[in-house]
């Protein structure tokens, strides 16, 4: 759905990815109302498994997302890379993570609705991260289409998301079911030719239990998957936390039989029940007649039967003052993260009393939300007393304090002042020739400057007036190592850039910044630049034929249809394609008559850094295909184009 960028922010100085939406999701207005919703309730989301978004917004009709860069891979490409299933208790901390984190999401009303491995990130330390929060919402919610949207996600469905129906957190559990499935099998539970086949078989057909396409999966976790996968929302898990605490337990006790199992009756349907008639009103009256002459021979009877009337009346009152006194019990809301307005209307809806115990300052909170509440929504307690009172604490927004002038000032004196002004001290010392020892010598924030109550204000203190002078030797031609070791015994701080020049040997001081000979104070900074030569690395690029072109069925029309029914029908199943990779805009391969069915045509490419590698598919019937990635050679050494 999107182009994405590694920028720069260069007022916080640190790297970040910029999401620029594509062409075709920024023509529909109700489109990007949905987006911008989504994606302001996703940015509230602070949770260690999920990818934060820093802002959203639009330049000159340019429509973009601003999130965390995270550095590693997807888990569909280390279920490729490993080609089979992967480790259980590996999978099982992959999977306790998004739990985690769609508990989060789901707390605060949030479904994501596209759960599958390309959506998250294995980090580098092994730590799982879930992308396009909510985003993924408003895509599957809008009216466009675009090549790859569904395809890629249709593998994940849950069965009422496959037919159009209304999804919930139950929906997000069912795809994380799908996702554990397939890292213990290496396969998905069902695949076919087409999205909507596969589609039908998410709705119709039972899948095939995971213990029986790996044996090595332990009972526990198979029951897990089982339960998470049923076709029924309410036979599955109902909330992400109880699939969290199963998760936890499955680690401790593999082939525990701790699962609760709700079998899915497949026989129950609607029964007639039959009702009796009465034939006409003069049948009734003459038994109502029969009735009252009982009656009239039976006045002890009578008399007894107007007691326990009586009786029952009365029993019937105590029931009702007793429902008064002691209400029923309703479900208690969660309105932590809601504006004040919208939490009071949500809990007097509920049958409950709003009332706002107290407002507080919170950097996390914008103003005017709710911070908590009292009693506390909880996954498993949903309920409390009608006309009970919740008690809310309300956002004040961030507090402000103004930063103080310290500079000169004493050490101590300079951190006290800090603290009183609600903020925090960071020290940084270095030498002075002009400032005292343990005095300060500059702040990097203004005096004056008005910054949230917490923030840390750097102040750099003088380590004393003593500096000793150091000259500059040469090490033009040295080693990176020993030049580096050599300035730094003579007291200089020292920073290395590289650059490559094929006509010097790899690791060799080609300049430095200060000239041989220059007398410099103690701690100066000299930059390196050394030699770096780059060297070819190769890759195995291999190409899904079959993801890309749809493929083809013998009985199948046209694989490039269009409305023009006509026209297409006349076309006849075209079963091979050429096939053609470019580096860099260079034709490194090309293959011609290629069978579209195929899935592992591979090839080879050879390049130094990061390359441009653009796959072209065309075949005899007009139909095209072409796929651009930009690949780091110097970390990846195989890559698939599907």
């Amino acid at each position: 759905m999107a182009i994405v960028y590694k920028a720069k922010d260069v007022i916080l100085n640190r790297n970040v990815a910029v999401k620029v939406l594509r062409d075709e999701f920024t023509t529909d207005a109700e489109f990007i109302k949905r987006f911008e919703t989504e994606a302001q309730s996703a940015a509230r989301l602070t949770h260690a498994n999920i990818v934060s978004i820093y802002d959203v917004g639009v330049d000159d009709g340019i429509y973009y997302i601003v999130m965390e860069l995270v550095k590693g891979k997807t888990l569909k490409e280390i279920i490729v890379e490993e080609g089979g299933p992967l480790p259980w208790k590996w999978s099982m901390n992959v999977a306790i993570q998004i739990a985690s984190a769609l508990d989060t999401a789901h707390c605060n009303n949030i479904i994501h609705r596209d759960i599958k491995p390309h959506n998250i990130i294995i980090t580098e330390d092994g730590v799982a991260k879930i992308t396009d929060f909510g985003i993924a919402k408003a895509v599957s919610n809008s009216t466009i289409t675009a090549f790859g949207t569904t395809i890629g996600s249709v593998h994940y469905f849950s069965p009422e998301h496959a037919r159009g129906g209304y999804t919930d957190a139950k929906s997000d559990i069912y795809s994380l079911g799908v996702v554990m499935y397939e890292m213990l099998t290496g396969k998905v539970p069902f695949d076919a030719d087409t999205p909507v086949s596969v589609a039908l078989k998410h709705m119709q057909e039972e899948p095939i239990e995971p213990i029986k396409l790996n044996p090595n999966i332990p009972e526990a976790i198979n029951k897990i998957i089982m339960k998470a996968i049923q076709k029924d929302p309410m036979n599955r898990y109902q909330t992400s936390m109880e699939l969290l605490q199963d998760l936890k337990e499955a680690l401790k006790n593999p082939n525990g039989d701790f699962v609760e199992e709700i079998p899915y009756d497949k026989t129950a349907r609607t029964q007639k029940i039959g009702t009796e008639q009465y034939s006409n009103r003069s049948e009734r009256g003459k038994k109502q007649n029969k009735f009252q002459k009982w009656v009239s021979n039976h006045k002890k009877l009578s008399v007894f039967l107007g007691l326990v009337l009586l009786f029952f009346l009365a029993f019937g009152g105590t029931m009702t003052f007793l429902s008064i006194t002691n209400p029923p019990e309703v479900d208690m809301p969660n309105v932590v993260g809601m504006h004040k307005e919208e939490a009071k209307k949500a809990i007097e809806e509920a049958k409950l009393v709003y009332e706002e115990e107290k407002e507080e300052y919170n950097k996390e909170v914008e103003e005017g939300h709710i911070i908590s509440q009292n009693p506390a929504y909880f996954d498993r307690y949903h309920s409390v007393k009608q006309g009970s009172t919740v008690k809310v604490v309300v956002s004040k927004g961030t507090e402000k304090a103004t930063v103080p002038n310290v500079e000169g000032k004493e050490r101590e004196e300079a951190i006290k002042l800090i603290e009183e002004a609600k903020l925090k001290a960071e020290i940084i010392e270095e030498t002075s020739k002009t400032i005292a020892e343990n005095h300060v010598i500059k702040q990097e924030t203004d005096p004056d400057s008005e910054v949230s109550a917490g923030d840390t204000v750097k102040i750099h203190v003088s380590t004393g007036t003593g500096i000793k002078e150091i000259t500059m030797t040469n090490v033009v031609g040295k080693t990176e190592s020993s030049a580096k070791s050599e300035l730094e015994g003579l007291g200089f701080k020292v920073t290395i850039n590289y650059e490559e020049n094929t006509s010097k040997d790899n690791g060799t001081v080609l300049k430095q910044s200060l000239e041989s000979g220059k007398k410099v104070d103690e701690g100066t900074s000299v930059t390196l630049t050394v030699n770096k030569v780059q060297e070819d690395k190769t890759a195995t690029i291999t190409i899904n034929v079959k993801s890309l072109t749809g493929g083809y069925t013998n009985s199948s029309k046209s694989e490039n249809s269009t409305e023009n029914k006509s026209e297409e029908e006349s076309k006849t199943v075209e079963k091979t394609a050429d096939v053609e990779l470019l580096v860099n805009d260079k034709s490194v391969y090309s293959s011609t008559g290629v069978d579209k069915n195929k899935t592992d045509l591979s090839t080879t490419i050879t390049g130094k850094g990061t390359v441009t590698v653009k796959l072209i598919i065309t075949d005899k019937n007009g139909g095209n295909w072409s796929r651009t990635q930009s690949i780091n050679l110097n970390s990846t050494n195989k890559y698939t184009f599907q």
